[in-house]
């Protein structure tokens, strides 16, 4: 793959069902012939409603990591122990109006949380601004808590030109799609981002 030869340390596959969020996307069908094609870990970010009737065939299919919305879970503490009970990663997702204090009380229960920095279902959205703040606050909760192994992702709006704020906000792994897809040289600004974050 075009991405994993740029240096991308991770694919980020979005699932989307038009009820949470209005677009449609891929199926497990397609996550499993990613994973046949690359050696990258599959990040699965499920954007749909009722996620505990489709996290099985997502595993199978091959994720790594399967992150559901906290949005979405009526018994989400019973949704991440079905996810780690197959040994993969489980991260929770929080939209922007979502307020960090929901994951109290399941956060030492994850590998990695989510701050969605725009709304959910479409590409090419400008970054929220105010992300940075949230970032940072869940940056310094992990920290106080003793959580710093869990993974912080932060996932819209991600350009060369924020990047290197988000990043040193405290994301551990941040998703960047439009500003990879719709360049000319998707080689180029992999290298670049990544050339900024080693800075």
């Amino acid at each position: 793959m075009m991405v994993e030869k740029a240096g991308a340390q991770l694919i980020h596959l979005d699932v989307m069902d038009g009820h949470f969020v209005p677009n449609i996307t891929i199926g497990p069908l397609v996550v499993s012939a990613i994973k046949e094609r690359t050696n990258l870990p599959l990040d699965v970010h499920l954007m749909i409603e009722k996620p505990e009737q489709y996290l099985r065939q997502f595993i199978d299919a091959g994720a790594d990591y399967v992150t559901i919305h906290y949005e979405t879970c009526t018994h989400l503490h019973r949704d991440i122990q079905s996810i780690k009970e197959s040994g993969i990663k489980v991260g929770v997702a929080v939209n922007p109006h979502t307020p960090l204090c929901v994951l109290d009380d399941i956060i030492d229960e994850l590998d990695l949380v989510l701050i969605m920095s725009v709304n959910p279902g479409f590409g090419g959205q400008r970054f929220i601004q105010n992300s940075i703040s949230k970032i940072y606050q869940l940056s310094k909760t992990l920290e106080e808590r003793n959580l710093e192994h869990i993974e912080i992702e932060v996932d819209g709006g991600v350009t060369l030109n924020n990047i290197k704020e988000i990043s040193s906000a405290g994301s551990d792994i941040v998703v960047v799609g439009s500003a990879i897809y719709k360049s000319q040289n998707p080689t180029k600004i992999i290298s670049q981002m990544n050339s900024i974050l080693s800075i």
